[in-house]
């Protein structure tokens, strides 16, 4: 196989496979690397590039897996109900009494957050499977959505610090050709595995989120109470 083109890809900062296309910089990343097969390399670029993944082309088949961990971003809740909604969409039940308990104000006080992120991509016959790499918080794909013999349902691992997360939420985004986005959820088990349906011709993105407090943490005007860690994974199924 010859291909002549390099790889180019975009990270983004949004949702629903939307928003802010990001620039490299190498002090926004504290992992960036693509994995194809048994090999591994960083990811770099110069500083403001755009695509900020851009790699030579790949020398064989097989499937692309892009890892991506972000450095910290803060955002401050200047109004409780907004940290209310948050927490109840991503299903944190725990988490209005453990602030209240702690005696953290709730106005003004501070979130950091993380991103955790793979891709899986289809070089030529995309032919690979995916592998647990260590991130804080990841999927695993145990099929690949590419291969020919694939089903149409595909079973997925969730781990947090190298251990499954039993009874977590996974959001399912799915998008079409004419960029329509339907979002579904589900739960992983006590596993920490999922069965996620998927249709022929679509793209997919999978969401996941730890929220935790930050330990330590006494005062809101002293830095961030909470932490939360974004885990996701996007790949598409070919249209037959």
């Amino acid at each position: 196989m010859e291909i002549e083109k390099a790889f180019t890809a975009d990270l983004r900062n949004g949702e629903k496979f939307k928003g802010t296309r990001q620039s490299f910089f190498a002090d926004r990343n504290t992992r960036f690397e693509v994995i194809m097969g048994d090999a591994a390399a960083p990811i770099t670029g110069r500083m403001g590039d755009r695509p900020a993944i851009q790699l030579p082309a790949p020398a064989q088949d097989g499937l692309m897996i892009l890892a991506h961990e972000a450095a910290p971003s803060t955002i401050t809740y200047k109004e409780w109900p907004k940290f209310m909604k948050f927490v109840a969409h991503k299903d944190f039940k725990e988490a209005e009494a453990i602030h209240t308990a702690r005696g953290w104000a709730k106005e003004g006080f501070k979130e950091t957050y993380t991103r955790h992120s793979k891709s899986l991509i289809a070089v030529g016959d995309g032919a690979g499977s995916d592998r647990e790499l260590g991130l804080v918080t990841e999927f695993v794909a145990l099929e690949n959505p590419y291969a020919a013999d694939f089903d149409g349902t595909l079973d997925v691992a969730l781990f947090y610090n190298g251990e499954p997360r039993a009874d977590a939420q996974i959001e399912v985004y799915e998008r079409d050709a004419e960029d329509n986005v339907a979002v579904t959820i589900t739960r992983t088990d006590a596993t920490g595995r999922a069965a996620i349906p998927l249709q022929a011709g679509m793209e997919y993105l999978l969401d996941a989120v730890v929220l935790r407090p930050v330990e330590g943490a006494t005062n809101a005007e002293d830095g961030p109470v909470w932490e939360t860690l974004w885990a996701s994974l996007t790949f598409a199924v070919p249209a037959p």
